[in-house]
């Protein structure tokens, strides 16, 4: 997907800064904090459609687990 690419490469521009766990660029608070939410809207719905799990951080809702910090089973 195109947004992951972009994604990717500003992950790399950041790459400098520690990430508070494994995988954390597919967290959608990083997403949110990276502006990725502004600049690729669709692809964001696509992450929270039909939410499955809910952050026990944040509280963010997505569809995979693997796009939340603490996920747990709606």
């Amino acid at each position: 997907m195109q947004g992951f690419d972009d994604l990717k490469k500003r992950n790399d521009e950041m790459a400098e800064k520690k990430m508070p766990h494994a995988f954390h660029e597919q967290h959608l608070c990083y997403l949110q904090n990276i502006g990725f939410i502004e600049s690729n809207f669709d692809e964001y719905k696509k992450l929270v459609r039909n939410p499955k799990y809910v952050c026990g951080n944040c509280g963010r809702a997505a569809a995979d687990e693997k796009n939340l910090c603490k996920p747990e089973k709606l």
